[in-house]
């Protein structure tokens, strides 16, 4: 099989890529959770603790909660989550092309 990268992994470094890796995987987890979350509103169930939600958020899993609040429609009444969670993604994208861009 050929190489289908177009040498965009191989241009970067090590822990840039690790980088990389744990904030998508950290960002699938924010979503999985914002929607288990919901479901567990809408059947009456045992509920995921605010605070772990956040945290997923500042964990660096901010755009995969932003993309649950508004996929699921969760948690967007509430003002801290209306506040935290788009101001960490705001955060995490400006870190993540300062990583990308200028420290290349």
């Amino acid at each position: 099989m050929g190489n289908y990268s177009f040498g965009l992994i191989e241009s970067i470094a090590l822990w840039q890529q690790l980088l990389l890796l744990y904030l998508v995987l950290i960002n699938i987890i924010a979503f999985a959770v914002y929607g288990l979350d919901k479901r567990y509103a809408r059947q009456s169930k045992w509920r995921i603790p605010e605070r772990r939600l956040l945290l997923l958020a500042v964990a660096g899993g901010a755009l995969g909660a932003f993309a649950g609040m508004r996929i699921f429609h969760h948690k967007t009444q509430k003002m801290k989550f209306r506040v935290v969670v788009p101001l960490f993604l705001a955060v995490y994208v400006a870190a993540v092309i300062y990583v990308m861009v200028i420290l290349s």
